[in-house]
């Protein structure tokens, strides 16, 4: 049987690695999840697109409380729709290889999307002092973050992850476990 990081939970057997508790899904190593200067560019980049698409699209409209709400709708559109269609990136995610992910579900459903996008988002817009947080969490995660319990991780550094041989449960050997290497439970 192949060890997987990131497939399904098997409630039978559960690897520890490093402290690790490898059965529910995606559960990395630290260097896995991106950090704050990571996520502030390609939200970054982001408030660029949206941006332009919000001119384009709005051009034509006086400033006032109209044009502000359609300019919010854009804005709360555009992190749901990406994030849920796109498997969690948004392009400034996709330019800067990051992903979200969820630690209870293998893919992102819509009410994780719609709570960590749609309120969560709304939120943090007003109150931009929430982003900090992400330095001071182990998984580098924001207040939302947190609520829905999902993550943002690094695909580069995933994929190098991956690439480490996959361990097989019969090549555990019992002088391992008793070293504290791995805990098969």
């Amino acid at each position: 049987m192949n060890f997987r990081p990131h497939g399904k939970k098997n409630p039978d057997l559960c690897i520890c690695i490093g402290g690790i508790n490898m059965g529910q899904y995606h559960q990395y190593p630290k260097t896995i999840f991106a950090g704050f200067w990571m996520r502030f560019f390609a939200y970054s980049l982001d408030l660029i697109i949206i941006g332009s698409l919000q001119r384009i699209l709005l051009f034509f409209l006086e400033d006032g409380a109209i044009k502000a709400g359609i300019s919010l709708a854009i804005y709360l559109t555009y992190f749901v729709l990406m994030t849920k269609l796109n498997r969690g990136q948004t392009l400034g995610k996709m330019a800067f290889g990051l992903r979200v992910v969820s630690f209870n579900e293998e893919n992102l459903s819509w009410t994780s999307v719609m709570v960590r996008e749609l309120f969560g988002r709304y939120l943090q817009k007003i109150f931009l002092v929430m982003y900090i947080l992400i330095v001071f969490t182990p998984k580098n995660q924001h207040v939302i973050d947190l609520l829905v319990d999902t993550a943002v991780i690094s695909e580069k550094n995933l994929m190098l992850y991956n690439e480490i041989p996959q361990i097989q449960e019969e090549k555990i050997g019992q002088e391992q476990i008793e070293q504290g290497q791995y805990a098969v439970y």
